[in-house]
C-alpha cells in the first residue's frame, strides 16, 4: 500500500518538475512559497505546544545532529568538500581555471555518456540471452 502511494506521489512529482522545469522563476516561487508554508506549520505546531525558545533549539539541534542534517543544512557539502581539497573560492579562481575546470566536467560528462551507452547496449546483449 505505502509503495502504491510513494510511486503515486513520485509520479506527481516527475511531471510537475519537468513542466517546471522550463519555467525557473515561476519554479522558485512556487518551490519558495512550499518551503515557507511548510516553516509556518512547524512554527505553529511547536507554538501549539508551547515549546520555549530554549527547548526548541536544543531540541532542533538534537533532531538535525542525529539525523546527520546538521552540517550539510548550515554549511554545505560542496562547501566542506571544498576545504577539505583545499580548493579556492570561485571569487579566487582565475577566468582560465575555470574554463579549464567547464571543459573537464564536459569531458566528464561525454565520458559519462559513452559508459551508459555501452551499458545500456551490454543490458540489451544479457536480455537477449
Amino acid at each position: 500500500m505505502f509503495k502504491k502511494i510513494e510511486h503515486f506521489f513520485d509520479e506527481i512529482e516527475y511531471r510537475v518538475r519537468r513542466k517546471l522545469s522550463h519555467y525557473p522563476i515561476l519554479y522558485a516561487v512556487i518551490g519558495g512559497v512550499g518551503v515557507i508554508l511548510f516553516w509556518r506549520g512547524i512554527w505553529h505546531l511547536a507554538d501549539d505546544f508551547n515549546l520555549s525558545s530554549p527547548v526548541s533549539v536544543i531540541l532542533g539541534f538534537f533532531i538535525l545532529l542525529v539525523t546527520g542534517v546538521l552540517i550539510s543544512a548550515f554549511i554545505g557539502n560542496r562547501l566542506i568538500i571544498s576545504g577539505l581539497i583545499g580548493e579556492k573560492r570561485l571569487s579566487e579562481k582565475e577566468a582560465g581555471e575555470i574554463q579549464t575546470e567547464e571543459a573537464q566536467l564536459k569531458n566528464l560528462q561525454s565520458t559519462l555518456n559513452k559508459i551508459e551507452k555501452e551499458i545500456a547496449h551490454l543490458e540489451e546483449d544479457v536480455h537477449k540471452k
